[in-house]
């Protein structure tokens, strides 16, 4: 069926809208594929809407090429299997709770290993039922606490996920290979320039994991790379190299000195320099950052200082990664008065061992290295403070921030940072879930066999995004033609008959051809025509108008190149079916 603008539930705006920060939240509003109905929650409308479905079927072919097998949960869940699970806790403030009239709790589903599990549980009993791929793309709610760039991180997301489920660890790294593989697949059919990168499991727990991320400058993850091999992961899950321990005997006693006015490194790096013999950095420094931390389901918050090279930030995001499942906050200035032993921009190892603070560190800081670090008290530093003789850590914590120039984990170059958009996450969640629910299946010697499991999502609503993100340009978005709302883009720019009769006729026959056309049959003045053809962003524009006239021609553009054709108007439908199939 021909999509006539005449008739098309479609609105363009000339004008970012006010609350948009980046490319794809911008463009996708004014074209009218997506309005806004309340912070993080979007309606899609019938162009939008064409391309989220055009995403889904990329994602079904390559998911049901590899054996999966689609189904649908509800959306509202009851809290039991999540109890049981121990997420009803460990999500915290990011799902969203609701109760029924009799008072049952429910929630909003942000994920759904819970009820596959108990679904393959309650359907399968035997090792010759196994291994199985189960997927659904469903809508997935999460509370975040500040949505930002329209459909890129909203309350509400469309999903796919999919669990495979085997008998041994060989058969789920086989299927873990099996979805890797088949999302390669999927974002090199979408256009997408991507990155996989080793991660962490978060919430969903599990070994290994890995982030699929579309490379974008307006990308909330940032990654780093090695530059002499094909290392990459997010900076959560980078893996600090650990520098060999260093000799104690030899090393000068810890000395305590009066340091005025430097509660910051800064300041007590060029004090140290102006008046002692010696010349510090601030690398030499050991800085101690301080926050609280509470388990689910906790009342109780627990004092934790984090020690990192003081040339070195607290990455919140690393630390928070790190101590999964447990919330994470900085210091209150309640907090530091109700524990007077916290001298602030003062504080030290010897403070915090006294009196009872976990104290982790950077894996970097090992015995035998000497720091200057806070005296615990005002206006006071110890100088030449030697872990493993004056302070031990209670453990080590990959908390500090990873920088470009830092050697790769793998020993192969210098790490380089970059910025993506999370497009997948895939797993091995093993047997956490198969343990909290007991799914077994009888195995051929008669005896009970636990399941082990993979989990495998990708942001179907986010896709559109980024690869919006990825394709557009000054005048508008420019789609892939995988994922475009229609092939081709039909405007009829003149008000003569002959071109209006020409017009119709090309986009009938495109049609009976196969192919999806757009035509923009409205009275409008042939400049909005071409504004909007260009802002919608379909892959070819077939501009039908003077050229027919002059010399029996139409003219084709490449959206992407720009490149533009003039054609026999006798030829243009052979033509368009030629670009359109390749």
């Amino acid at each position: 069926m021909i999509t006539r603008m005449s008739t098309l539930f479609l609105r363009t705006l000339r004008e970012d809208p006010a609350d948009a920060e980046v490319p794809s939240h911008k463009l996708l509003v004014r074209a009218g594929y997506v309005r806004r109905v309340a912070p993080g929650i979007y309606s899609w409308l019938p162009l939008g809407l064409r391309v989220l479905r055009n995403v889904e079927r990329v994602v079904r072919e390559e998911m049901d090429a590899i054996g999966g097998q689609e189904i649908h949960f509800p959306a509202l869940l009851p809290r039991e299997p999540y109890e049981k699970s121990n997420r009803w806790t460990e999500y915290g403030p990011n799902l969203f709770r609701l109760k029924d009239r009799k008072g049952n709790d429910y929630l909003l589903g942000p994920t759904h290993e819970e009820l596959f599990t108990l679904t393959v549980k309650g359907e399968y009993s035997s090792y010759k039922d196994y291994p199985v791929i189960l997927y659904q793309i469903q809508t997935k709610y999460r509370d975040e606490e500040r949505p930002r760039a329209g459909v890129l991180r909203g309350r509400e997301f469309v999903m796919k996920d999919s669990y495979s489920f085997d008998l041994d660890d060989e058969g789920l790294s086989e299927s873990y290979q099996l979805h890797r593989d088949a999302y390669i697949r999927i974002f090199d059919r979408l256009g997408l320039r991507y990155v996989i990168v080793k991660a962490t499991s978060g919430a969903m727990g599990g070994s290994a994991s890995e982030e699929f991320l579309a490379e974008s400058e307006t990308g909330e993850d940032t990654f780093v790379r090695s530059t002499e091999s094909d290392y990459a992961a997010n900076v959560e899950a980078v893996v600090t190299p650990v520098p060999p321990a260093e000799p104690i005997e030899g090393k000068p006693a810890a000395e305590v000195h009066y340091t005025p006015n430097t509660p910051t490194i800064e300041s007590l790096v060029d004090y140290l320099n102006a008046n002692t013999d010696r010349k510090f950095t601030a690398a030499d420094t050991l800085k101690n950052v301080l926050v609280k931390v509470r388990q689910p389901g906790a009342d109780e918050w627990e004092l934790l200082a984090v020690g990192v090279p003081g040339d070195r930030e607290v990455d919140m995001k690393r630390l928070e990664a790190s101590l999964t499942p447990a919330e994470v906050a900085l210091l209150e200035e309640e907090d530091f008065a109700a524990n007077p032993f916290l001298v602030k921009g003062y504080i030290g190892p010897k403070a915090l061992q006294e009196n009872g603070v976990r104290y982790l560190v950077d894996p970097r800081i090992v015995p035998g290295t000497a720091w200057v670090t806070g005296a615990d008290k005002p206006d006071h530093h110890v100088v030449d403070l030697v872990c493993g003789r004056d302070f031990t850590p209670d453990g080590t914590i990959e908390a500090s921030e990873v920088k470009e120039g830092d050697p790769s984990p793998d020993g192969k170059g210098t790490l380089v940072a970059a910025r993506g958009i999370e497009i997948a996450h895939i797993f091995q969640l093993g047997r956490k879930y198969a343990d909290a629910f007991e799914l077994d299946a009888l195995g051929q010697d008669g005896k009970p066999k636990r399941i082990t499991m993979g989990s495998y999502g990708i942001g179907i609503s986010r896709l559109v995004a980024a690869i919006a993100e990825q394709s557009h340009d000054d005048l508008g978005l420019v789609w892939p033609r995988e994922v475009a709302p229609a092939d081709v883009h039909i405007v009829i720019a003149g008000k003569d008959e002959a071109i209006w009769e020409r017009g119709e006729a090309i986009a009938a026959e495109l049609d009976a051809a196969g192919v999806q056309v757009v035509l923009d049959d409205r009275t409008v003045s042939p400049g909005v025509k071409f504004a909007d053809a260009e802002l919608l962003g379909v892959p070819t524009i077939l501009v039908v108008g003077k050229g027919l006239a002059k010399g029996g021609v139409v003219e084709v553009r490449d959206r992407r190149s720009g490149e533009r054709t003039e054609v026999p108007a006798d030829d243009a439908v052979q033509h368009l079916v030629g670009v359109v199939r390749g």
